[in-house]
């Protein structure tokens, strides 16, 4: 260092103007500036002269500042610059001149006499700033005025903070500043009282004193936000002085506020005359009101959560409450001067909630009816518990709520904010003791204590039982709420949806899906029918089957009160879709394995199956066998016995499977829709959101009953069939007709129709029970009677017209068979017997018209329309102009 020193000082005094040192700098600056203009320092751009220069357009022009624009111009270079912007300058002038001449020589002549005009406009002008002055003087004195006037008003408002925070002090013992936090009158009186009935006693009108305290003290918040919106000072002087006007006041509060409480909610509460109960009433009441005024609503709700309800729930709410015995609650001494029956005792809107537990409604001990609904199930420990709880809070909270609601349904002064002071706390505005303290202390504790017990889904028959009598509970609760908002309030709470969530639903749906599927698949996997029970006397609406009834069963007790949850009503729903499919699916197995000829045409449409089937059977029995041709090989009338004897068996078994699988299923069909009307759609929640593929309950519920119609559809076409075939069967003696008027020595003409006639729809009439009782039909007669016999009576119809036709064609044949005869044998011809077969001909078509006319009127008695039908009008026709000539 010494060396550097020494150094420094032989070079300053070899060299006394420093010119190293300075070359030193400037080849650093030089260096310093190269790696500047390396890093990206542009060169100064040469920007010649313009209008659009800053300095040039600028009001006023400054030398230095342009010639500093200009450093890296030299003085020539600028000159000459500035000089060629001179000339352009005039020569832009003498364009603009020569472009507007006329107007710039014209300008002199247009500003003629306007010194004149200028005059006559400046003379009022004066007069005019004469009137401003005198104006602005008069509004200077009367702003002078306003805020002499707002000066002595702050004093005075000043004074009156002052003389309001000194009448404060004073009401509650506050003598000096600078004595310590006093406890106050009424503190002083509290303390030295002994019991709680004394305490009243003693007490006297300490709650409209404290009230009196209120009014004032909020007067003094008014005056504070005054002087806070203009910065008053004083205001802060004083600060510590509200402070402690305000925790005396809320100490005071609540100690006689608790002090109230427990007196008129304490043990000793029998032993209050009337009259002490009555003034401690009215104390509660001034204390509450006092509260409202103050806005300390959850401060008021906090006392009472801490000397009422805790101490209750205790004692009652452990986990060990539900094997103790529970004592009784004894009632308050009924006192008629102070009863006050509420105005909205009615029940709140709350959404539909059926098969919960029953509700029976007590009357209180004063003759008006009890606002409290208590649970029936007494065998029920939880059940006694709740009765219990709400016992209580009938006994010993309503009145306070009652209270409570009276006051905030008014209007009453709310809390006032000061500079750094907001005396009011936090919520909404007013009492709300249900949503605030009752609810939440009461669910919170069955939550923490009896959780395990309440919630537990191991076994499903207890679970519902405990889910009910707690909806009961909390529905009574909504029934005790003052009003509508207090429900809702109540509803939203955490606690209320933290116990929501605390049930175990989804554990217990799935133990009864299991237990009703796994019965339904066990009943569905036995045999279907029983044809034994279609001759029982049952009721109407009673199923044929095991399996159907087991269905029913189910769905029933999906929405029965020992199973049904609210919560769960859409599960229930998919349920009760899912049991009716599995039917579905079961029904038509049973369809493909039993029925022989389904496999074949189930392809096929009812109408279609019907019609085929029935050509296939007449191309069993042909028309030539019918009509007795005697070429024709059709089987000997013993065959064709022992062919319908064989089949009637089996002929008679598939009715009453038929009619067993309908009937079943036409009561299935109108009892869900009876359901569907008395229980599901109330149960079910309303939707949230429709939108385009929104599909409603009723409609799938519909959609599924169709999926059962078309097994309906299938199965009426199979009895369609067999009804047909039988009544075709019937329909046989009509062949025989010709052959029978031949053979008859009496000629005689018929007069009644044959005896098959009435046999044609016999089948019909023997499978809906018309006239024969315990059929295999019967109940099935008003849903399918008309449409079958419909069918039935078309198919005869048809049958009878091909019948008919090939009699046609065989008298045809017989008539020019004899002709051919006759022509050959001419000679031996007599004319009697020409007559004979005239008058056979004619007592032929006489019967045929009787026969077809009887068939008519017994269609007609069984079901009305059928005569109407196409393929009866055409045989009526066709017996009228072939057999009758057309009369």
């Amino acid at each position: 260092m010494r060396s550097q020193f020494s150094r420094r000082i032989s070079v300053s005094n070899s060299d006394p103007y420093e010119l190293e040192r300075l070359a030193e700098e400037l080849e650093a600056r030089e260096v310093s500036g190269k790696s500047s203009c390396d890093d990206g320092l542009e060169l100064p751009v040469y920007v010649p002269l313009s209008h659009d220069n800053e300095y040039l357009s600028a009001e006023t022009f400054d030398v230095e500042k342009f010639l500093l624009s200009r450093v890296y111009t030299s003085l020539p270079e600028l000159r000459t610059e500035l000089r060629d912007y001179l000339s352009s300058l005039k020569e832009e002038l003498v364009r603009l001149i020569n472009d507007d001449y006329e107007d710039f020589i014209s300008l002199s002549t247009d500003l003629h006499g306007e010194k004149s005009r200028l005059e006559r406009i400046k003379s009022p002008l004066s007069t005019l700033r004469q009137h401003v002055v005198i104006a602005r003087k008069r509004l200077q004195d009367i702003q002078d005025a306003v805020r002499v006037k707002l000066e002595t008003r702050a004093k005075l408002r000043d004074e009156k903070i002052s003389e309001s925070l000194s009448r404060l002090e004073s009401l509650l013992l506050l003598q000096s500043e600078d004595t310590p936090e006093h406890p106050g009158l009424l503190t002083a009186h509290l303390a030295g009282a002994t019991g709680h009935s004394s305490t009243v006693k003693m007490q006297g009108s300490r709650g409209k004193h404290l009230s009196r305290v209120a009014m004032e003290y909020m007067q003094l918040l008014y005056h504070i936000s005054k002087a806070h919106a203009e910065k008053c000072t004083y205001v802060d002087a004083i600060q510590e002085r509200v402070d402690r006007v305000r925790s005396t006041l809320t100490s005071d509060l609540d100690h006689l506020f608790s002090a109230t409480l427990l007196a008129v909610t304490g043990s000793d509460h029998g032993k209050m005359q009337g009259i002490e109960r009555s003034k401690a009433v009215s104390e509660l009441t001034e204390c509450l009101r006092v509260y409202d005024i103050l806005g300390l609503w959850r401060a008021a709700e906090e006392i009472i959560r801490r000397t009422i309800v805790q101490p209750f729930i205790r004692k009652t709410v452990f986990q060990d409450a539900l094997a103790v015995p529970i004592s009784p609650i004894v009632p308050h001494t009924p006192i008629p001067s102070s009863t006050h029956v509420p105005t909205s005792t009615h029940l709140p809107h709350t959404p539909y909630t059926p098969y919960t537990a029953p509700l029976s409604m007590h009357s209180s001990s004063n003759g008006f009816p009890s606002a409290t609904s208590f649970l029936e199930g007494h065998d029920d420990p939880l059940s006694k518990l709740y009765n219990q709880i709400l016992r209580f809070i009938e006994r010993d909270l309503s009145p306070v709520v009652e209270i409570s609601e009276r006051l905030s349904s008014k209007v009453s002064t709310r809390s006032v904010e000061s500079s750094g002071d907001k005396f009011g706390d936090w919520g909404t505005d007013g009492f709300d003791l249900m949503a605030n303290v009752i609810w939440p202390e009461f669910g919170q504790a069955i939550m923490n204590e009896l959780g395990s017990v309440v919630f537990a889904a191991g076994k499903p028959d207890e679970f519902v039982r405990r889910h009910a009598s707690t909806q009961a509970f909390i529905h009574a609760l909504e029934f005790l709420a003052p009003s509508r908002d207090s429900v809702h309030a109540m509803r939203s709470h955490p606690v209320f949806v933290t116990f929501n969530r605390r049930w175990q639903l989804p554990v217990y749906f799935q133990l009864r899906w299991k237990e009703i599927i796994g019965g339904v698949e066990d009943s569905l996997n036995a045999a279907i029918t029983q044809p034994e029970r279609l001759t029982s006397d049952s009721g109407y609406f009673v199923f044929l089957t095991a399996q159907a009834e087991v269905v029913w069963a189910s769905i029933t007790s999906c929405w029965s009160a020992d199973i049904f949850i609210p919560d769960l009503a859409p599960r229930f729903w998919k349920l009760t879709l899912q049991v009716r499919q599995l039917l579905y699916h079961r029904y038509k197995t049973w369809l493909d394995a039993t029925l022989i000829s389904t496999e074949s045409s189930s392809k096929l449409p009812a109408a279609d199956k019907v019609r085929i089937r029935l050509l296939i059977w007449s191309n069993t029995y042909s028309l030539e066998s019918l009509v007795g041709l005697p070429q024709s090989r059709a089987p000997t009338p013993q065959s064709v016995h022992e062919i319908s004897s064989e089949n009637s068996l089996t002929d008679d078994l598939h009715l009453k499977q038929f009619a067993t699988v309908l009937v079943d299923i036409n009561t299935m069909n109108v009892r869900v829709l009876t359901l569907w009307r008395e229980r599901i759609c109330a149960a079910l929640p309303e939707p949230t959101v429709k939108d385009d593929t929104y599909v409603a309950p009723e409609d799938v519920l519909r959609q599924q009953l169709s999926r059962l119609g078309q097994v309906s559809s299938l199965l009426s076409s199979e009895v369609v069939l067999i009804l047909s075939r039988r009544a075709c069967d019937a329909l046989l003696p009509v062949r025989s007709i010709p052959s029978q008027f031949r053979a008859m020595s009496s000629k005689r003409a018929p007069t009644e129709p044959s005896y098959f006639i009435s046999q044609i729809l016999r089948p019909v009439r023997a499978f809906f029970g018309v006239g024969i009782p315990n059929s295999a039909g019967e109940r099935l007669r008003e849903a399918f009677l008309d449409c079958v016999a419909r069918e039935v009576f078309d198919n005869v119809c048809q049958r009878y017209i091909q019948y008919l036709t090939a009699m046609k064609k065989t008298e045809e044949s017989l008539r020019r068979l004899k002709k051919g005869k006759k022509t050959t044998f001419g000679i031996f011809q007599s004319s009697s017997g020409v007559k004979d077969e005239d008058r056979d001909e004619e007592r032929v078509a006489m019967q045929m018209m009787l026969d077809v006319d009887a068939l008519g009127q017994d269609a007609q008695a069984l079901s009305r329309g059928l005569q109407d039908i196409e393929s009866y009008v055409q045989l009526v026709q066709m017996v009228r102009t072939d057999f009758g000539d057309g009369k």
